[in-house]
């Protein structure tokens, strides 16, 4: 006996509901337009019945090619292959950056003087479910870039600095999870999400309309 659409996690309704709207999209079943519209709506509503109806008249339904490219995009890489346990970047009137699909080691630690270093997840592949970013920030700049499927915990003292955490750190159990320690003194540290969610499933419908629109 199926289950109540009422009684059914919204989450997973939401989620099922994204599926059904991106894959009609790569097939080319709705316009650009069309797509956006219903999936603002699919993202806000806390209705499922109003949620179930954004995908009524759309005739296509997931297959597996779609999970399993769903899956490579949307879950946190991770790699078997163990590089370094530990990183230095030490910025001295100079800067450093770590971006695209760099091996996470456990520990990093950053030393910035008059520097600056941008330290970007969006891509990484974590070799460690923990991992700890040690800050030692003097009139420096440090940002961090991390995906919404990341955990992020902040444990920074600051004197006369500006220290911003705008990640969501809404991610499962089973997702990584980043420690942030350290000081900064009379410097700035930012931690944000480069994409949204939304970025990111409009990114994927884009590329699975290609991959669909290739000849055989």
């Amino acid at each position: 006996m199926d289950v109540k659409l009422e009684d059914r996690p919204i989450e997973q309704v939401r989620d099922e509901t994204v599926d059904r709207l991106i894959y009609n999209y790569s097939r080319q079943v709705i316009s650009a337009e069309a797509f956006e519209h219903r999936l603002d709506k699919a993202m806000q509503s806390d209705d499922a019945y109003e949620i179930v109806a954004l995908v009524e008249d759309l005739p296509l339904k997931t297959d597996n090619q779609y999970q399993s490219e769903k899956e490579s995009q949307f879950t946190p890489n991770y790699s078997h292959h163990i590089s370094d346990e530990e990183v230095k970047l030490r910025s001295i009137l100079g800067s450093n950056e770590r971006s695209g699909k760099w091996l996470v080691p456990k520990e990093i630690t950053v030393v910035d003087v008059l520097g600056s270093t941008t330290l970007d997840f969006t891509d990484a592949i974590f070799q460690h479910q923990n991992v700890t970013i040690n800050i030692n920030c003097v009139l420096g700049t440090d940002t961090i870039y991390i995906p919404e499927n990341v955990n992020v915990v902040s444990k920074i003292y600051s004197v006369m600095s500006s220290v911003e955490n705008k990640s969501p750190s809404v991610a499962n159990r089973q997702a990584p999870t980043i420690t942030i320690k350290g000081k900064v003194v009379m410097g700035t540290v930012e931690v944000e999400v480069k994409r949204s969610t939304k970025e990111k499933l409009l990114g994927f419908a884009e590329s699975l309309k290609s991959l669909f629109s290739e000849p055989k």
